[in-house]
């Protein structure tokens, strides 16, 4: 193990775009200083909406080909982000987009929601054990705003995490490694309530038909749930970047987007984190601004 970078952050999300929407400038940032920045994507997202009429052709309803399209976006927008090392859990296409709460793809042969977690939580853990993660990111168990994948990929993650620290499973998988430190994408309320006046009041109200509200913006939480901020304002260009390579699912408009329902929302460059598993590196009642703060190896 000793050819590993000294840090090595793992990422767990649901769908491509979701990596860039909450951590691009926190990937990028830390591509950009030499750490080892690990993606697993869940599913291809088989079966989100297409923004750009002329893509339309691709969706589950048509040609069923969102997928594999999907995954050229993501390598373009980990291109944009530095980002060398993502992967598709299982290997691409092994587990399916369920689609939205309480739609019958939830329930499909193969969809990742009806997937027992006990199922999916290896695959995670080979890669786990692979790049030996002191950090690991990934949603709270409401996914940040109920999507079943991404319910789904908190519960795989958090019991990947688990499953691999254990010196009795699956030795197969490769030799057991503890991830020092857990934590759960967040967003502050006042900062999300600062950012919406500003697009409500700026030119971002005109850029869009319509704006979103504070609660379309998964992890919202009281500001004393962050834990850690990390300042990705010097990659912003990166992140938008990123954001705009998922043109099936994303329209990018200087510091604001919006996703297929054409509702504008702030960009973040800043991004902020809760600390659930480990020990924070910053003294009490202080927030951290280094996710490997406190890791000593």
């Amino acid at each position: 193990m000793t050819d590993l970078p000294g840090r090595r952050l793992l990422l767990v999300h649901a769908h491509p775009d979701d990596e860039s929407i909450n951590n691009g400038a926190t990937m990028a940032r830390y591509a950009a200083e030499g750490a080892r920045v690990t993606l697993v994507t869940c599913t291809l997202g088989e079966e989100g909406e297409v923004i750009p009429p002329e893509l339309a052709h691709l969706t589950a309803d048509q040609e069923d080909s969102l997928g594999a399209h999907r995954i050229g976006e993501l390598a373009a927008a980990m291109a944009a982000l530095g980002v060398t090392d993502y992967r598709f859990l299982g290997g691409p296409g092994r587990f399916r987009d369920s689609g939205m709460m309480g739609l019958p793809q939830n329930n499909r042969p193969g969809a990742f929601w009806s997937t027992p977690v006990d199922e999916a939580a290896p695959h995670l853990v080979e890669v786990i054990r692979a790049v030996r993660p002191q950090v690991l990111v990934t949603y709270d168990p409401d996914g940040g705003y109920g999507h079943p994948d991404h319910i789904q990929a908190h519960r795989v993650a958090m019991r990947a995490a688990d499953l691999a620290a254990e010196p009795a499973f699956r030795r197969d998988l490769g030799e057991p490694h503890t991830i020092a430190k857990i934590y759960w994408n967040r967003v502050p309320r006042s900062v999300a309530g600062e950012a919406f006046a500003a697009l409500r009041s700026g030119d971002g109200a005109r850029t869009f038909p319509g704006v979103a509200d504070i609660g379309d913006v998964p992890g919202v939480v009281d500001d004393a749930e962050i834990t850690t901020e990390i300042d990705g304002t010097a990659y912003a260009d990166r992140k938008s970047d990123a954001m705009r390579a998922h043109a099936t699912q994303i329209a990018v408009d200087g510091p604001f987007f919006a996703l297929s329902n054409d509702l504008g929302q702030p960009l973040f460059t800043t991004e902020y984190y809760q600390l659930v598993r480990g020990e924070s590196g910053a003294p009490a009642g202080a927030r951290e601004y280094d996710l490997f703060e406190g890791i000593t190896s």
